[in-house]
């Protein structure tokens, strides 16, 4: 741990290992918010996403079976959201933030019914092998960015791929423009024969399965310890709706961001081995409080908000019809 090359690159590992959540989150909600509509309940379909699909991942002892219940699982709290704000017209903050609300207590009430005959996820060994770390020949042996970049599990890579597939998706198919026009303007889009219901329905399925896949992860991360008191989410959800401005509703920016996160996230961590193998152009870490770093990831969201919140509408990927319920009676 004293080595400086060796600090370093555990840090790095560490940004994009702990972080890889927010990107599901983020690429789900751009997802969502593409189609008009706005889900503030990430977190609450995270948590579902992450226990059903752990729970399922150990009965099966299979991976793929974990990521399957997890996103369909998830999928359902859209298919809520969707029923409850396209068809019956509920507001859509008040929504959002009631399957949050739903998601946490069935997490926590779930869990705690289980009790004592909670799986162990060293128990389950196609869960412990699939979450291993794969190693890119040649590639990971690189000094430093070999294991930052190349030595990470499957997940990480999967997640990098969905936001790369959903950026390319949004903007060269056909079905991704019609999309974008349905959330700019839902009544021209309709006018034209798109199919705004279907639309806003299957995207609001796939955007919050995406999103918890992102829960499965972190189940994993945590080794599906469960705890009474605290869930794996831990607020990544809330996170990752900010960090949908900072990307500019851009899936491609929401790498750059989950990255710009994870730094200032993981740094609380490694301040210390920093300061103590780079001492001249790093030692000053050490002379900031605990309890800063601590909170700078959630400071650093506060002023993208803020920021985003003066920035000027043109330039912004943000649909003009986001959080607006579209009736086509009125149209």
């Amino acid at each position: 741990m004293n080595d400086p090359i060796n600090v370093l690159t555990l840090f790095l590992f560490n940004i994009i290992l702990v972080n890889i959540p927010l990107l599901y989150g983020t690429v789900g909600e751009i997802l969502v918010e593409k189609s008009g509509s706005l889900d503030l309940g990430v977190e609450g379909t995270m948590a579902i996403g992450a226990i059903f699909g752990y729970l399922a991942g150990c009965a099966a002892n299979s991976l793929a079976v974990g990521l399957l219940v997890s996103f369909l699982t998830a999928g359902l709290c859209g298919l809520l959201f969707s029923l409850l704000t396209v068809s019956l017209q509920a507001n859509q903050n008040v929504t959002g933030l009631t399957i949050t609300t739903f998601g946490l207590g069935l997490y926590f009430f779930v869990g705690k019914g289980i009790g004592e005959r909670w799986p162990a996820m060293t128990a389950s060994e196609g869960l412990v092998k699939g979450y291993a770390s794969l190693e890119f020949p040649l590639l990971s042996k690189l000094p430093v960015i070999g294991k930052a970049l190349f030595s990470h599990n499957i997940l990480v890579y999967l997640g990098i791929a969905i936001a790369i597939a959903v950026w390319w998706y949004l903007n060269f198919t056909k079905t991704g423009l019609r999309l974008r026009a349905v959330g700019e303007n839902p009544g021209a889009a309709d006018s034209v024969g798109v199919n705004t219901l279907l639309y806003k329905y299957v995207h609001l399925i796939v955007g919050s399965g995406i999103m918890g896949l992102g829960g499965f992860y972190m189940a994993l991360y945590m080794s599906g310890s469960f705890e009474g008191s605290n869930c794996w989410i831990n607020g990544y959800g809330w996170i990752a709706i900010a960090l949908v401005i900072f990307a500019n509703w851009n899936p491609a920016l929401a790498i750059l961001g989950t990255l710009v996160f994870g730094f200032f996230n993981t740094l609380q961590i490694y301040s210390g081995p920093l300061a103590g193998v780079f001492p001249g152009p790093l030692g000053w870490l050490n002379a900031i409080p605990p309890q800063l770093y601590k909170a700078l990831p959630f400071l650093i969201t506060a002023i993208v908000l803020v920021a985003s919140s003066v920035r000027k509408r043109e330039g912004s990927g943000q649909p003009a019809a986001l959080g607006l319920n579209y009736f086509r009676e009125e149209r």
